[in-house]
């Protein structure tokens, strides 16, 4: 019995227009399922965690890289049994879909559910997050990247907007658009492998799988089961360099540039100096600020593929 987590707004609404004939293919292939339509931002996390304690251990996810990152927590969350005994699909029907792309996950509904009927899983390393949020600690969990400095500016302001975002092109141009408003500010990483790096860097990824911004390989290096978080930041560089370097951004050599480094590790602890925090995203979700320290479950959550 699958639990059906549908997100009707996700892909600027293509979510809520394809379910109709998403559900006829459910019928007419044989699934036994439930589901259940989210209605606010958060609500997938709560269907999860409920779906799971009321016993299902099936859940397909039927949404983009925002929904994927709540039901995920939904079933990280939860206490009633380990979070990889939880088989859990994703139908990516959203902008970026960055998530989906590491596993060549189908969007077209029937490729996607045929693939279902013979499922084969594979088990994935879960990020955690240890953030402030309004003067209060807060934990969360993340199975794609997370990002600070200006990803998390991008993910603020995209979350303010009253309209949806209507592909990927539309996302880079208002990458290209925010560019010119950001101000960076001072921070320290630490990472037990070497020594503390503080600068004002443009942008820190901390990477579980390596897509993220409508197909960015910003930790071209990340492996979703190694047991290691991969991390990439980028010192202060001119706005017009950013601009120059964005086919970096995609075709995976940034790591080439000598204003970005990378490397692997278990924990990661990112701190503001004296400059004001340095934000947090996780997944494309706008969270929080500085101090945030990453840590690593190791194969946490059983991957449908």
């Amino acid at each position: 019995m699958w639990y059906v987590i549908l997100n009707p707004a996700a892909g600027g609404g293509t979510a809520g227009r394809l379910w109709p004939q998403i559900e006829q293919l459910l019928q007419t292939m044989g699934f036994s399922y439930t589901v259940q339509h989210t209605e606010s931002k958060g609500h997938a996390i709560r269907l999860a965690e409920t779906a799971v304690l009321k016993g299902y251990r099936h859940i397909l996810g039927v949404g983009g890289d925002g929904t994927n990152h709540e039901i995920v927590n939904g079933i990280l969350m939860q206490t009633q049994v380990p979070s990889a005994e939880v088989s859990y699909a994703l139908l990516p029907v959203g902008t970026g879909n960055d998530w989906a792309r590491t596993y060549g996950l189908s969007h077209d509904p029937r490729r996607r559910l045929e693939a279902l009927l013979s499922p084969k899983t594979v088990l994935q390393d879960v990020g955690v997050l240890r953030y402030q949020q309004d003067g209060a600690q807060q934990t969360r969990f993340f199975v794609n990247v997370a990002g600070l400095a200006y990803d998390a500016y991008v993910a603020r302001r995209i979350g303010e907007r009253s309209k949806p975002l209507y592909s990927r092109l539309h996302y880079l141009a208002l990458v290209g658009q925010y560019l010119w408003d950001y101000r960076l500010t001072k921070a320290r990483i630490q990472v037990a492998e070497a020594p503390p790096v503080e600068d004002r860097f443009y942008t820190v990824n901390i990477g579980i799988c390596r897509y993220s911004g409508g197909g960015m390989q910003l930790v071209p290096h990340a492996v979703p089961d190694d047991g290691l978080l991969a991390l990439t930041y980028a010192r202060s560089v001119s706005k017009a360099t950013v601009l120059m370097i964005t086919p970096r951004f995609y075709n995976g050599t940034l790591l080439s540039h000598p204003r970005v480094e990378g490397l692997q590790t278990r924990r990661v602890v990112i701190e503001a100096m004296d400059e004001g925090p340095t934000w947090l995203e996780a997944d494309g979700e706008f969270l929080g600020e500085t101090p945030v320290e990453v840590s690593l479950l190791e194969k946490a959550l059983k991957v449908v593929l």
